[in-house]
């Protein structure tokens, strides 16, 4: 842990209600014994249960953690006693072993140079139910200063009894706006390039972080975009056989649907509304403004139906070539 960049809630971008709730349980003096945190990864679930361990042990005893104290700096070296992280040697599950040494075991231990002694359990839907079991009797009765941070993108995997025992808190994407602000400003990303990665990872700033510096991500958005340019063109066979390669490739087919998903949509705000500024694939207005022409409503409405369908199939291991050759049928003949 000691790599990544630990911040103060300030310092994060979004979910302010969420950041707000921890800020005020610190000022008021009213901390849950066991929080979860759910949202997809990326979202910035474990900066957000960082902020708040570290404002909790943090020395002077703000709502902010001042970054400075002899616990901030311990923190941030990855060295503090009394912040846990639990580990787990099966990349699959969290067992019963797991919980059962590093947290019931160590709970009783009274915090070593802090007030709170606080347990960060990353991938917790990951817990059997056996371990959850066994983390059920330190939630039921822990001791005053234990805190409990339950990281997740899945809170359905928890057992009832753990759910109503726990401060639910759960992420939600970002604008689009946010991110593209963040990708310019930060990282330096063209606006036109900022466009399709924030529109493509859904408000989700970590995806859009990844995809801005992934070669892969831009080879698979030019083959995309090749395959949309030619679509109308070019025989079913050659569509398919660039479909093998892409899937050869290893290339992601679902991040391919997606691509033409978001593409498809801009082709029917244009239509919609005749406002270049709207679209994301700016550089593609010459295509787009094409389409939206020889296409109707009814037409672009069943393309992006037939995108859904094909993601669904995909999911379902249908078969690969059937299910892109009935995507493209639709593409071809959408009317």
């Amino acid at each position: 842990m000691a790599e990544e960049k630990i911040r103060g809630f300030r310092e994060i971008l979004g979910n302010d209600m969420v950041k707000e709730h921890f800020m005020k349980a610190i000022e008021n003096h009213k901390i849950s014994h066991a929080y979860i945190l759910t949202g997809e990864a990326g979202m910035g679930r474990k900066s957000i249960a960082r902020a708040f361990a570290m404002t909790l042990l943090c020395e002077k005893g703000g709502s902010e953690p001042c970054m400075s104290c002899h616990s901030c700096k311990q923190i941030l070296a990855g060295s503090h006693p009394d912040l846990i992280y639990l580990s787990h040697e099966k990349p699959a599950s969290i067992g019963v072993d797991d919980i059962r040494e590093q947290v019931n075991d160590t709970i009783m231990i009274r915090p070593y140079s802090s007030y709170y002694k606080v347990y960060i359990i990353d991938e917790a839907e990951k817990m059997t139910v056996q371990a959850q079991n066994a983390l059920l009797k330190t939630i039921e009765e822990p001791p005053s200063y234990a805190v409990m941070i339950l990281i997740t993108t899945n809170e359905e995997a928890f057992l009832p009894t753990i759910l109503s025992r726990c401060v639910k808190l759960k992420l939600k994407p970002l604008r689009d706006t946010t991110v593209k602000a963040f990708l310019t400003e930060h990282l330096g990303i063209p606006e036109k390039d900022a466009d399709i990665y924030a529109a493509f990872a859904r408000g989700n700033l970590g995806r859009a972080i990844h995809i801005a510096s992934s070669e892969e991500f831009k080879e698979l958005y030019q083959k995309t975009m090749n395959l949309l340019h030619y679509v109308e063109t070019v025989d079913i066979s050659m569509l398919l056989e660039c479909i093998r390669e892409i899937k050869d490739q290893k290339f992601d087919l679902e991040e391919m649907l997606d691509l033409m998903q978001l593409w498809y949509r801009d082709v029917l705000m244009y239509k919609v509304t005749k406002d270049m500024n709207l679209l994301i694939f700016r550089d593609e207005y010459k295509l787009i403004n094409e389409t939206g022409q020889k296409v109707d409503y009814t037409g672009l409405e069943k393309i992006l139906a037939a995108i859904d369908t094909a993601r669904t199939r995909l999911n379902a291991n249908v078969n690969m070539e059937l299910t892109m050759e009935l995507l493209f049928l639709t593409m071809k003949n959408p009317l």
